[in-house]
């Protein structure tokens, strides 16, 4: 079966093919760094991670580049309220988003670009757009796209370009040709960070950046272009105007966007109170189990953050790790109906829910043939999901969970205490000490090779 991605532009599933054969140019909306990562931010990471995982595990060659955005009104206002420089608090949360990133196992982008480090392209980019009569400077220094200038505006989303221009007439601003228009240099107020320009002293407009950026990283065309749903409009919107008012061709082959994490089916928000970043969540559950949360609904369709799914993901995850424990793994089982099911599952829009399924149809049979091959297969197949990268007594005993504070040498202390029970044939103390281990949270695994643990 051939790659379908469903495209947002087309509004359906389309065999993918390549701009140029066997190589793919991904560019997806990354973070604004002036704040911790979210979970809805990890499921976008995550996403696409998986997204690239499973392409070049086809024998794809990907380019991946996720921009960060380190110059913004909500920056510049945070670090205002810090009392700090902008540059001391975007370093700040771009090595935080890193380290959230290594603890969900999420492979750095191949390119990562930052958009202060593209102000010269940037600026090139909106001459362009001047002298090609799409944008035109404001008496204020700021620089505006005419967006009646491109006729298909509104394709990506849907939106009729009348309806737009009611909602617009709202916003009044005297610096605008037509309340439609949407700033691509922002003339900079007192005490902002600003660069110099034909325009006067400024910085770029949050849509602009991601067009120079792509296109200096990538090209002018880009195979697939992704981010999530809130950033169909206007973002995505007017980064295909920019484009290709700017480049005279399709901008965009593939648009890919993710559904919104909501929070006991709210959505998620500061105002509701009901807003976790990923360092929050990763103080109670493993990255793994989170990860696989992330993974156990379809990239399209909303995900209802709750404790229940999420521990629903703990234990599913345990039973995948579990049947590692059948046999030792040996060269990887080839040409399997079960790799077959998996790749047709990923193929069809990256179907990861059914991914999944088929990693519980392998674990039936590795639980009933306990064949080094297919435990093997197991453990590759889980791994394009960036899942069961760990020893199984390694996952089990990093798990956080309610043990009473007991640290893993009381726990191997208790056992070695146990094991000479059992020697000496007291079983009443041999099973007084897995009951008070049980009831801490602990679980003992009796094996040939003696006895392991795991955080239940």
């Amino acid at each position: 079966m051939s790659l379908q991605i469903y495209n947002t532009e087309t509004r359906q599933k389309e065999t993918f093919k390549p701009i140029v054969p066997g190589k793919v140019g991904i560019y997806v909306c990354g973070v604004t760094v002036y704040d911790y990562c979210h979970i809805g931010h990890a499921r976008v990471m995550v996403v696409f991670d998986t997204v690239v995982r499973h392409m070049r595990a086809r024998g794809l060659e990907v380019k991946y580049v996720r921009n960060i955005t380190d110059i913004d009104d909500k920056i510049i206002n945070r670090a205002f309220e810090n009392q700090e420089s902008v540059q001391s608090l975007t370093e700040r949360f771009i090595k935080a988003m890193h380290e959230d990133e290594t603890a969900l196992n999420i492979l750095r982008p191949d390119i990562e670009p930052k958009a202060t480090d593209f102000i010269p392209e940037i600026q090139q980019l909106v001459n362009t757009l001047i002298e090609k009569g799409h944008a035109y400077a404001a008496p204020n220094g700021d620089v505006y796209f005419k967006v009646k200038s491109f006729e298909s505006y509104g394709r990506l989303s849907g939106k009729k370009q009348e309806d737009l221009e009611a909602g617009a007439r709202v916003e009044i601003n005297p610096n605008k040709q037509d309340p439609m228009d949407f700033v691509l240099w922002k003339a900079s107020k007192e005490n902002e960070p600003a660069w110099d320009s034909a325009w006067g002293q400024g910085r770029p407009g949050w849509h602009i950046e991601c067009s120079a950026m792509s296109g200096s990283c990538i090209g002018e065309r880009l195979d697939i272009h992704g981010g999530g749903m809130d950033l169909q409009f206007p973002h995505h919107e007017n980064e295909i105007a920019q484009s290709e008012c700017a480049h005279g061709e399709h901008y965009v082959n593939t648009w890919m966007h993710v559904g919104f994490v909501r929070v006991d089916n709210e959505k998620m928000s500061k105002s509701l109170n009901n807003f976790f970043t990923i360092r929050e969540v990763l103080k109670d559950y493993h990255p793994e189990v989170i990860r696989y949360f992330l993974l156990s609904s379809h990239y399209r369709s909303p995900l209802n953050y709750t404790i229940e799914n999420l521990d629903i993901a703990k234990t599913n995850l345990a039973r995948l790790y579990t049947a590692l424990q059948a046999a030792e793994p040996g060269l990887v089982a080839e040409n399997t109906d079960f790799e077959a099911k998996f790749n047709e599952a990923m193929d069809d829009d990256f179907n990861t829910p059914q991914a999944m399924a088929v990693l519980f149809e392998l674990v039936k049979e590795v639980n009933k043939t306990q064949q080094p091959g297919l435990v093997a297969l197991l453990q590759s197949l889980a791994n394009r999901l960036g899942l069961l990268t760990e020893t199984p007594q390694s996952f089990f005993k990093s798990q956080v969970g309610q043990t009473d504070g007991l640290t893993d040498d009381a726990i191997e202390a208790l056992i070695v205490e146990r094991t000479q029970a059992r020697a000496d044939k007291n079983w009443a103390r041999s099973d007084e000490i897995r009951d008070e281990l049980l009831a801490k949270g602990v679980e003992l695994l009796d094996g040939k090779e003696g006895t392991s643990w795991r955080r239940s």
